[in-house]
This record gives structure tokens, sequence and C-alpha cells, in this order.
């Protein structure tokens, strides 16, 4: 039959026609195979998330757990905010890499330390009384001495009725006293060489002139505004560099002891460059005292950074602070430039009430 039908069709039996070569035999197509998942790659994104939340991690944690450990974590809370951004970068590394548990904890570690990076809130300071006077205070680091002129600029213009100038040499302290004798006649001061020199000039007369112990001048002194005493001392404790943290801590507790030492009806200014941030748990300590109201808090600027103001890398902390009894209560901040220092000044307008 086969070879009837072939005769017929002129063919051959497999299909083909009297010299041509005879054809393969037909293959069926075979199923696409699974695309092989690209482990490595998902491990190396794994391994590249650790460090990143890592950090951030514990940071965050010490700022939960109200500790501020030693060298490196005094440092790293200085960045506190910015650990954000690697703590949100380490999410979607996770996330590319598909491990579910890791991506877990990612979310985790960039919620603490977003949480951990809102304004930190003191005990409730409550104000009593009527105004009675409105004064601005300038907070000044000059580096040295190098930035006088610049703040003798800012004094002429803002008209404080005090200045708390930090790292005020010897050569400072005398432009400062003959720029501004007329606007800023009475002085209480630690005359140092280098950053050891601080200056308090005020358009108050000043009396129980006194210093809190400190590797730095921290001088202070009473004054009397609108019939009430105010005390009014400079803070300018160690910075927390390596090998230095328990001294940082050190004197911020001194300060700390002096602020809840202070007679109960005496109001308080504490200003100048607190080498620490509203991260740093010596520095809610302090705040914590009696308890103070941050100025910048208050005013809604407790994240404008002041430090460094020169060089390469801009301002990411904020570490020059006014802060007051709920005697006074600040109504606006301001962070003006000052060529010639890695500071940032603060202008505070405060109002003092009679405390009745």
């Amino acid at each position: 039959m086969d070879r009837a039908l072939t005769a017929a069709t002129g063919g051959t039996p497999d299909g083909t026609n009297p010299g041509e070569a005879p054809r393969p035999p037909r293959q069926l197509p075979s199923p696409p195979s699974p695309p092989l998942r690209p482990r490595h790659r998902d491990r190396a994104l794994a391994w590249a998330a650790g460090p990143l939340l890592a950090v951030p991690a514990v940071v965050a944690g010490c700022r939960a757990l109200d500790v501020d450990g030693d060298t490196p974590l005094p440092q790293l809370l200085s960045f506190l905010p910015w650990l954000t951004v690697p703590a949100g970068l380490g999410l979607l590394l996770a996330a590319a890499a598909r491990r579910r548990v890791l991506a877990f904890l990612a979310v985790l570690v960039l919620t603490a330390t977003a949480w951990a990076s809102l304004p930190y809130t003191p005990l409730l300071a409550v104000t009593h009384g009527n105004p009675t006077a409105r004064l601005r205070v300038i907070a000044a680091n000059v580096e040295f001495g190098q930035a006088t002129g610049s703040l003798i600029d800012l004094a002429r213009r803002e008209r404080p009725q005090v200045l708390y100038v930090s790292e005020c040499d010897p050569a400072c302290g005398r432009a400062l006293t003959a720029a501004l004798s007329r606007q800023l006649p009475h002085r209480a001061s630690v005359d140092a060489a280098g950053s050891a020199g601080s200056v308090l000039l005020s358009a108050y007369p000043l009396r129980d002139r006194s210093v809190v112990p400190g590797t730095m001048g921290m001088p202070g002194a009473t004054a009397e505004i609108a019939g009430r005493p105010v005390r009014l001392q400079l803070a300018h404790p160690m910075p927390p560099v390596p090998g230095q943290v328990a001294l940082w801590k050190a004197e911020l507790a001194r300060l700390r002891d002096a602020v809840a030492a202070r007679p109960s009806g005496e109001a308080l200014i504490l200003a100048g460059d607190f080498n620490a941030s509203q991260d740093h748990a010596a520095y809610r300590s302090l705040v914590a005292a009696r308890p103070l109201l941050d100025a910048a808090r208050i005013t809604d600027a407790s994240r404008t950074p002041t430090w460094p103001a020169e060089g390469p890398v801009p301002p990411y902390v904020q570490i020059d602070h006014v802060l007051t009894s709920p005697a006074l209560t600040p109504t606006a901040t301001r962070f003006p430039t000052l060529p010639g220092s890695d500071h940032r000044a603060v202008v505070a307008d405060l109002d003092l009430h009679d405390g009745r």
C-alpha cells in the first residue's frame, strides 16, 4: 500500500522526491527552561545592606536608651538625622535582594532612626507672669579670635543686650570691649590664649562673677533686668573627640550642676558652644536639670546646623545653643554666618516675665 502510494505521488517512502537528500527527523520544540535566579547578586546585595543598617541601628539604639557611650558613638550621634539616608538605602538593597527578614529588619531600623531624629522635647516647663522686658542675646564662637571683626559687625547690626563669646583670646577681648563699650559696657571673662579664652558682655551691670571649671573658659555673672536677677552663664565644654569623651561628659555635668544649684527665684540664660547636640544624652541631661528651654526648639529651629560653617563639608549639626529657664520665653531664633569662624552665631530674642 505504501509503495503504491509512493509510486502514485512520485516520491520516496520518507516523503522526499527522488534525487533529494533525506530530511532529518522532525524534533518537537523543548519547553523553555525556568530562568536561573541570580543568587550571587542577591547575596551581594544582602551583604551590602548589612553595614548600611548596622550603624543607624546602633546609633538609634543609643538615642533610645539615652546613652552616649564611647568613641565612636558620641561622634556618630552628631550625624543621627542624616543616618536615615543609609538606613533607607539599606532597605532598598534588602528589598532588591528578596530577603524578607532582612527587609523587615530594615523597615524597623529606618523607622527607629527617623523617630530618634524627631526634635527633642524637654520636660514640661511653664512660664508664669507678664512680660516685663525683651532682650536679645548672641552666642558666637570666633575660632581663636579670627572672627572678631565679623562679630563686632554683627553686634552693631543686631544690638544685643548680652553677648556670649567663645574662643576669644585677650586680643579679641580688647577689640570687643573697645568697639562695643557704649553698647555693652559690662564684662565678665576668662582671659586666656587660644580656645580657652571667653568673654561675656552685657548692657546690664554684672555682679557675682564666677567661672564653671573647665578646660576652656566658662564665665558667668548675675545681671539685674527689669528688677529681676538673671544669671548669665557661658557654656564651652570640651568637644567629644576620641580620647576626651570622659572629659566632655564631665564638663557638661559641671554645667548641669551649676544650673541645678542656682537659687530657685533666679532666671537663667545659658548660652554658647556646647559641643553637643540634642541627640547627645549628656546635653539632654543638662536641659532637663531644672528644666530649661532650648530657644531653637521652642521656635521650631532645632535642626538648623551651626557647625562646621567653613571648609568642604557643609554644616550638619547644631552644637551652639541658647537655653533659658522658664522665666524667659524664646520668641525668635536665627543663625547668621560669621565669616572667619567655623561656627554660625545664634541670635535669640527672649521675653522676661515677672514670675507672678
